[in-house]
């Protein structure tokens, strides 16, 4: 199975953006990962929050293909531990699919046609993160739940 995580703009931070690659790296372990950053869209002052979510939309759903198995990051999403996203990564690879792709939306979330097209939503926590921040959780618990499928000692209970 692939694994791609598609982002909604570049990570400005470099604290943020430094980790991005230690992560990929080791997850180059265990799968096939990639990330995808969509440039951010220019002149949003210009346009609402609907409008901007269309328009990053419409560049989210031009990378997807036909047979990709969508999940959003998402607060209204499900709420997993470590664990039992690992079982949901395993219950991927187990029903054959061949790439998962994981979406980080912009500040505003998804349009309604990504929604749509998403086959799942998973929720970090009830909290609300920025964006950016976002990007390291999801590589890091990505990570955690191949180093549990792979009985590594990285997880602890």
């Amino acid at each position: 199975m692939k694994i791609q995580v598609v982002c909604v703009g570049k990570t400005h931070h470099s604290a943020l953006r430094n980790w991005l690659p230690e992560y990929t790296k080791r997850l180059s372990h265990y799968v096939s990962f990639e990330w995808l950053e969509l440039p951010e869209l220019k002149n949003t002052k210009k346009l609402s929050e609907s409008q901007q979510k269309t328009e990053e939309g419409k560049r989210i759903l031009q990378t997807i293909a036909r047979g990709d198995i969508v999940v959003l990051f998402d607060e209204k999403g499900t709420n997993h531990t470590s664990k039992s996203f690992a079982q949901f990564l395993q219950k991927k690879m187990n029903a054959g699919t061949k790439k998962l792709t994981f979406i980080i939306g912009g500040p505003y979330g998804f349009s309604e046609e990504v929604y749509q097209r998403a086959q799942g939503k998973i929720a970090l926590s009830s909290m609300t993160f920025s964006h950016q921040m976002v990007r390291i959780f999801v590589a890091e618990q990505l990570y955690r739940a191949f180093s549990i499928l792979h009985n590594q000692p990285y997880h602890h209970e």
